[in-house]
C-alpha cells in the first residue's frame, strides 16, 4: 500500500503547510527563528586610526621611538597640517584685538558699526588733558589686554560727536551687532573709584560684553562675568586691609 504522507523540509528555519497545521494541533513545538549570522565588521587597521594628539598622547616612549619612521607618512603629515592651521586660525580669531586702537571720524563706521555682530565694541571718547580720562583709559587698556576677544577702541570726543560738551567726559560707548547697547557718561557711572575690575563689571551687568576668546559659547562669557565679580571682590578686600595697615601704623 502506497504511503501518500510525504513531508517535504525546506531551508532550515522553513516549514511545510503540514508542519504548521501540526504546531496548531500542538502536536509539535514552536518554529525556532532561522539563525542569522552578525553582520560582518573587520577589524579596524591601526593605520587607518586619526593620528591626533590623543593618539600620541596614548603612546609610551618605546612606542613613540617606533614611530619616528612614520612620520613621512602622508597621511599622519596631511591630517597634522590641517590641525595645525585650524588651531593658528582660532588663535588668530583671538589675538586679532588685545589692546585700544585710536581711531578718526572716518574710521567709525568701519571700525565700529560694521564690526562683525559676534563681536562687541568698546569705544572710549577722550580728550587729552583731562585728568578723569587718563584714569579710566588706564583701566580700559588693561581690559584689553585681558578680553583680547572685545574691540577696544579710543577716539577724540569731538572727532565722534562735534560740539560734544568735555563735562560729559570720558564717555564709553558699546556697540554689538551696529547699534549701541550701553553708554556711560563722565566717571560717576564706575564709582568713586575707577578699577578694572568695577569698570569690568559696569560693562557687563546686562550685556556679556568682555570676551576673552576661550569660547565662544554663553556658559564661558558667564565664567567670564563670574570671574570679573570675583576679582572685584578680591580687590575690595586688598584695598580694605591696606587701609587697616595704614590706619594702625599711624597709631
Amino acid at each position: 500500500m502506497t504511503d501518500y504522507h510525504f513531508v517535504y523540509k525546506d531551508v532550515e528555519g522553513a516549514s511545510t503547510q503540514w508542519d504548521d497545521i501540526q504546531r496548531k494541533l500542538g502536536n509539535l513545538p514552536k518554529k525556532l527563528p532561522a539563525f542569522k549570522p552578525p553582520p560582518f565588521a573587520p577589524a579596524p587597521d591601526p593605520d587607518s586610526l586619526s593620528k591626533d594628539k590623543a593618539w600620541l598622547d596614548s603612546k609610551n616612549e618605546d612606542e613613540l621611538e617606533d614611530l619616528e619612521n612614520d612620520l613621512d607618512d602622508d597621511r599622519f603629515l596631511e591630517e597634522y597640517k590641517k590641525k595645525r592651521l585650524a588651531e593658528m586660525k582660532e588663535a588668530a580669531k583671538v589675538s586679532r584685538f588685545g589692546s585700544v586702537v585710536p581711531i578718526s571720524g572716518s574710521d567709525f563706521v568701519r571700525e565700529v558699526s560694521q564690526a562683525p555682530s559676534d563681536v562687541w565694541v568698546v569705544v572710549i571718547l577722550y580728550k587729552d588733558g583731562i585728568a578723569e580720562c587718563g584714569v579710566l583709559m588706564q583701566c580700559i587698556e588693561e581690559l584689553a589686554t585681558r578680553y583680547p576677544a572685545t574691540k577696544f577702541v579710543k577716539i577724540i570726543s569731538t572727532d565722534c560727536i562735534p560740539n560734544y560738551p568735555d563735562r560729559n567726559l570720558p564717555t564709553i560707548l558699546v556697540y554689538n551687532n551696529g547699534a549701541v547697547k550701553g553708554n556711560y557718561v563722565d566717571m560717576h557711572s564706575f564709582g568713586r573709584r575707577c578699577t578694572p575690575e568695577g569698570v569690568a563689571l559696569i560693562l557687563c551687568q546686562s550685556n556679556p560684553v568682555l570676551n576673552d576668546g576661550q569660547n565662544r559659547n554663553e556658559q564661558s562669557r558667564e565664567a567670564v562675568i563670574e570671574g570679573v565679580r570675583r576679582k572685584f571682590i578680591e580687590k575690595v578686600v586688598v584695598d580694605h586691609e591696606d587701609c587697616d595697615d595704614d590706619g594702625s601704623s599711624s597709631d
